[in-house]
Parts: C-alpha cells; structure tokens; sequence
C-alpha cells in the first residue's frame, strides 16, 4: 500500500529534490509550502500552500491526507518566526512548549505535536544523501598553508557556535575571526565578512556533533559561490559527509574559473 509523506517546503531547490527521490522511492508526496520552492508542483503529488500563523490548518490536512510520515526541507528564515503575527492556538501551543524560537527547542516541540497525532519525522538524509560532500579538495587549486591554518581555526569556532545554535558558517582572514553566521544566513554572513576582510578570507561551514537532521541539513550551493566570488574570498571549506553541496558540478566550474579552492574536511585538517 502507498504511503503518504509530508513534505514540510520551506524555500529553495532541496524540496524539488526530495520530493523527486520520495516519489522515486514509492511515496505520494504531499507538499505544505512556506516558501518559494521551484519544480515543487512538478514533483509532489500535491501542494498545499501553508503559513506558520496557521498550523491548525496544517495538523487538519495532514490528518485528512493520511501523512504517516513527514519530512522538512528548505529554507525557513527564523525571522519570519519573529514577524509570524498572530498565531493561531496549535501554532501558539507550539511556542509555549518550545518556551523560545531555538532551534532544539522548536523541534522538539514540534516533534511531539506530531507525534501526538501518529507522524513520524523523517531524517532528511533519507532523501539527500548524495548531496553530501565527499572528502577532499574538490576544486582544481588547494588552499595555501596560511589557507589551512584559516581553516582550522574556522573549523574549531563553526563548530563550537553550531553547538549553542548561533550560526554555523563563519569567515576567516589571515588569522582572524571576521564574521559569525548568526539570524541572517550563509550568504549575509559571508557578504558581511568579506566587506570587513576584503580579498582573500576563507570560509568555513560546519556542524553541531549532534547535529538533528530531521529539521536541518546544511547546505551550500551556487549562491554560495556567487557570493564569495563578488567578495573576492578565495577558499570554502565544509565538513565532509555532513554538509551537503547543491549541484556541484555548477559550483566546482565556478569555484575553478574564480580560482576559489573548495575542500571536504574530515576530520580537523
């Protein structure tokens, strides 16, 4: 018997893509969007457009849908949590339980809101995992030995601002802490960093050691890219097999015609 997969789309690429590889694994695919997502109608059986003021309305559609399971991609700014307006009760319910808009508190509570009503969440891995990046330098320059010094340092301070979610990309040059992804975003954090440094820093993106990838899987993509190449950064460095790279050939031709080195770290070098 088919099942019937949730797909909480947020906005960007990934919900196109994992609505394809749900639907090529078996399920029907009912997408809720809170975002722009393109090909998603092309991909999911059906899209419900959603808010997050109004949930009651989405716990409804899940039920009537028979969702036995759901899954979250995209991008969901969390300012739009700060500027949502007025809620109604499940959505408040939510809030109350979650007592703040933290990442591990949000999901926890709307994990149990789910699994309330039977719905189990799904590690996003399931329909992503040959987005991760693979180890090694995947462009045709190397970082420098000053490069992998910047790295190293940005690594070690990723990962520590992953584990009290404050960000998880930040920027490095010659040594020093420039920028620290916070509410804005991969791309506003590396803007940011690169007005500050100017030619040459090096960024870095990594993760918690418990990473929950039910509600998040990291990414970079070609706006990555295009945003270093307008600040005129010159490496990027992600954790490998935890970090997923949207469509990677685009942004390998990129990084190359930039001479922007990009490495797969595992490990701390």
């Amino acid at each position: 018997m088919e099942q019937t997969l949730g797909l909480m789309a947020g906005a960007g690429a990934l919900p196109g893509q994992v609505a394809a590889e749900a639907a090529r694994q078996g399920w029907r695919v009912v997408a809720f969007a809170f975002g722009n997502a393109p090909e998603l109608e092309a991909r999911a059986h059906r899209v419900i457009p959603s808010r997050l003021t109004e949930i009651g309305l989405v716990l409804d559609r899940l039920r009537s849908e028979r969702v036995s399971a759901v899954v979250f991609s995209g991008t969901l700014p969390k300012r739009l949590l700060l500027e949502a307006g007025e809620a109604d009760a499940p959505a408040r319910r939510i809030l109350l339980a979650a007592g703040g808009l933290s990442d591990a508190a949000l999901g926890a509570a709307v994990a149990e809101t789910l699994s309330a009503i039977g719905i189990e969440i799904l590690d996003q891995r399931t329909f992503l995992a040959p987005l991760l990046a693979p180890a090694g330098v995947l462009t045709a320059r190397a970082p420098s030995e000053a490069e992998w010094q910047d790295i190293g340092l940005g690594l070690r301070l990723a990962r520590r601002c992953a584990e009290y979610g404050v960000g998880q990309t930040v920027v490095v040059s010659r040594g020093i802490v420039v920028a620290v992804e916070t509410i804005e975003g991969t791309s506003e954090t590396i803007r940011r960093g690169c007005q500050l440094s100017g030619p040459g820093a090096v960024v870095v993106k990594a993760i918690a050691s418990r990473q929950d990838y039910r509600f998040d899987l990291p990414t970079v993509g070609l706006e990555t890219l295009e945003t270093m190449v307008s600040g005129q950064a010159w490496v990027l460095a992600v954790e490998a097999g935890k970090v997923a790279i949207l469509d990677l050939e685009s942004v390998v031709t990129l990084a190359d015609k930039s001479r922007i080195s990009i490495v797969s770290v595992d490990g701390d070098h």
